[in-house]
C-alpha cells in the first residue's frame, strides 16, 4: 500500500444534521483535519429539507438537543416540541457556538465516492466538479435522506403543483384556497393536513393504513422557566444514554397483563395526558413484545381517539375495531387537532383499500370510482430508510464493489456503522443502529464519541486502515434480525422493516434500543475493537473476536 501523495483530510463527513455536525465538533477537538460537506444550503439534516407547513419534530426539549454545554447554556426554546424554523436557528446557533463554519462546505453534493486501493483514501467527487480525498469517510446522512414517490401513471402528465414532503420548495407553497390531494398518513401527512385543513379549499387525504397517532400536548415554553430547569439538564443527558429509545424514561418492568385492569387504564391514562411519545416509550414492558398486553394499549387508544370523531364510518377508518397492525410497530406520529379536521366540510378521506389510484390526469387524481379534481398533489409517502441516500452517494469499496450491490440482497453493518470491503468508512444514524427507534440527537452522540475515540485509537496505534470483518458483520446483522423477532415489529408492513419500498430486502432495519446498543458498541472498544480487520505498519493483523 502506497501512503503518497497524501489525502486532502483526514476525514471527510457527509451531511450536517444532528450526526455529523457532532461529528465535526469532536473530531476537530481530537484534534483532526476534517472537512463537512452538505447538498444543503444550511445545516439542519432533516430540518433543513422538511420545511413543509406543520413540520415540528417528536422530541420535547431539552431532550432534542445536543449536551453541549456551552450550546445549551446559550440556547432558549419557544416550544416544547419545536418546528423547522426555530430548529434551522439552532442549528446556526451550534455552529456559530462551536466556531464550525471554517470546516464546513455547503452546497455541495457528493456525486460519487471511490475508494482508491493503491493510496488507500477515499477520493469524493463533487457536484461543482471538485474532488476531495480523505483518509476516512464518515457518511451521516441519516436514515431518512431518500424520499421515496411511489410510481402513479401519469404524475407528468399533471398540470398542477407536485411534491414530496420531505422536498418542500424552500420559497414555501402556500396552500390558502388550494384544492390539495394529500398521499400518505404518516408524521408529515398528519402535520400537512392539520394546516392544509384549516385553509385549503379542498382536502382530500388518501389513507392507506390510518396512523395510530398520539396526542402532541404542545407547550410555549419561557425564558424564565428555562433558566430555571438548566441546573437538572446534566442529569437529563446523562439519563437518556441510559434508556432504550434515548428518551428520559423506558417502559416499565412490569407486564400490562400483571396487573388490574384499574391499574392498567390509570396508567395508559396518565401517558395519554403527559402527551408526546411517552405511550410508546414509557408504557409496560411487553406491549412491544406480547400481542395480549398490546392490544390493550391498542383499545384504550382507540377508545379515545373513536371519542373526537363523530361520524361511526370515518372512525371505523381512522381508528378501526381490529387493529391494523399491532400499536407501536409503526413510529406513531403526535397530532395537535388530527381527528377533528374530518368533521369539516373541506376534507375527505379516501381509503385507498376500498377506492384505489388508477392514474393522475392533468387536472387531478383519477380513482377507481371517480374523478377528484385537485391543483396540488402532496406526497407524504415516507423514504427508502437506512440504506436510500448511502446508495445514492455512489459508494464504492475495494474491487469496486458498489454499496447498492453489497446491500442488493439485504442490509449488512457491523455494529451499524461499518460494511465488509468498504475501508476506512464508518456512517452515523444509519441502519442496524437505533436511528430509526431512538431519539436523533442521543444516537447521533453515542455513536459521534465512539468513531472520535476509534479514530484517535488508530491513530495512537500506527493504524492507517480498518475494515469490518466479514464474519462480525454477519454476526451483527444476524444478531439484529433475531433481537427483532423477539418482538412485534415484524408484524406491521413498515419502514422499520422496509417494506414501504417496493423490492426492497424485508428486514429489521433498526436496532431496538439505545443503551443497548452502547452497551455492545463500549464492549468491543474495551476488546481492541474486536471485529475489525485492520493495517498496521507491519501488515494486516485481525482484531480479537
Amino acid at each position: 500500500m502506497s501512503h503518497s501523495p497524501l489525502p486532502d483530510y483526514d476525514v471527510v463527513i457527509v451531511g450536517a444534521g444532528f450526526s455529523g455536525i457532532y461529528l465535526l465538533y469532536k473530531l476537530r477537538q481530537a484534534g483532526f483535519d476534517v472537512l463537512l460537506v452538505d447538498a444543503a444550503e444550511q445545516p439542519g439534516g432533516i430540518w433543513y429539507w422538511n420545511r413543509y407547513p406543520g413540520a415540528r419534530v417528536d422530541s420535547q426539549v431539552p431532550l432534542y438537543e445536543f449536551s453541549i454545554a456551552e450550546v445549551w447554556k446559550s440556547w432558549t426554546w419557544s416550544e416544547r416540541f419545536p418546528g423547522w424554523e426555530e430548529l434551522r436557528a439552532y442549528f446556526l446557533h451550534v455552529c456559530d457556538t462551536l466556531d464550525l463554519w471554517p470546516a464546513m462546505r455547503m452546497k455541495t453534493r457528493v456525486e460519487s465516492a471511490p475508494f482508491d486501493e493503491d493510496t488507500a483514501c477515499w477520493r469524493l467527487k463533487l457536484d461543482d466538479g471538485g474532488k476531495v480525498s480523505a483518509r476516512f469517510l464518515l457518511p451521516a446522512l441519516g436514515f431518512a435522506s431518500k424520499p421515496y414517490i411511489p410510481d402513479i401513471p401519469g404524475l407528468s402528465d399533471f398540470e398542477g403543483e407536485w411534491c414530496h414532503t420531505a422536498r418542500w420548495p424552500q420559497e414555501g407553497i402556500d396552500l390558502s384556497g388550494r384544492r390539495i390531494a394529500l398521499i400518505g398518513t404518516g408524521a408529515s401527512g398528519v402535520q400537512v393536513a392539520q394546516e392544509a385543513a384549516s385553509c385549503a379549499e379542498q382536502l382530500t387525504l388518501f389513507q392507506r393504513t390510518p396512523i395510530l397517532a398520539l396526542p402532541m400536548r404542545q407547550e410555549k415554553l419561557d425564558a424564565d422557566r428555562q433558566l430555571r430547569e438548566k441546573s437538572e439538564y446534566p442529569a437529563v443527558f446523562q439519563k437518556r444514554l441510559t434508556t432504550s429509545g434515548g428518551f428520559e424514561c423506558q417502559s416499565l418492568d412490569i407486564s400490562a397483563l400483571a396487573v388490574t385492569e384499574e391499574e392498567r387504564t390509570t396508567h395508559f391514562e396518565d401517558l395519554w395526558q403527559r402527551g408526546g411519545l411517552r405511550f410508546w416509550y414509557h408504557n409496560f414492558a411487553d406491549i412491544l413484545t406480547n400481542e395480549d398486553a398490546n392490544r390493550h394499549a391498542y383499545e384504550f387508544w382507540r377508545d379515545k381517539v373513536r371519542e373526537r370523531i363523530c361520524d361511526p364510518t370515518i372512525a371505523e377508518k381512522l381508528a378501526p375495531d381490529e387493529p391494523p397492525h399491532p400499536f407501536g410497530t409503526k413510529r406513531p406520529s403526535l397530532e395537535q387537532n388530527y381527528y377533528e379536521i374530518f368533521a369539516q366540510d373541506n376534507v375527505t378521506l379516501v381509503d385507498l383499500n376500498d377506492t384505489a389510484i388508477t392514474r393522475v390526469t392533468e387536472a387531478g387524481i383519477e380513482t377507481a370510482t371517480g374523478m377528484i379534481p385537485c391543483d396540488l398533489i402532496v406526497f407524504a409517502t415516507g423514504f427508502d430508510a437506512g440504506r436510500g441516500g448511502l446508495i445514492d452517494m455512489n459508494i464504492t469499496g475495494r474491487g469496486r464493489l458498489a454499496l447498492a450491490e453489497a446491500w442488493k440482497s439485504e442490509i449488512k453493518a457491523y455494529l451499524g456503522m461499518a460494511v465488509a470491503q468498504f475501508p476506512n468508512m464508518l456512517f452515523a444514524y444509519g441502519p442496524l443502529s437505533p436511528s430509526g427507534f431512538s431519539n436523533g440527537p442521543t444516537s447521533a452522540e453515542i455513536q459521534g464519541d465512539w468513531i472520535c475515540d476509534f479514530l484517535i485509537w488508530l491513530r495512537d496505534n500506527r493504524i492507517g486502515l480498518f475494515e469490518a470483518d466479514a464474519l462480525a458483520q454477519r454476526s451483527w446483522t444476524d444478531m439484529v434480525a433475531q433481537v427483532g423477532s423477539m418482538t412485534l415489529f415484524p408484524k406491521a408492513e413498515s419502514w422499520y422493516m422496509g417494506a414501504n419500498i417496493p423490492g426492497k430486502p424485508r428486514q429489521l432495519i433498526n436496532f431496538p434500543s439505545v443503551s443497548g446498543y452502547a452497551d455492545l458498541c463500549h464492549d468491543v472498544a474495551r476488546h481492541d475493537y474486536r471485529g475489525f480487520i485492520r493495517n498496521t505498519l507491519s501488515g494486516m493483523e485481525t482484531a480479537p473476536k
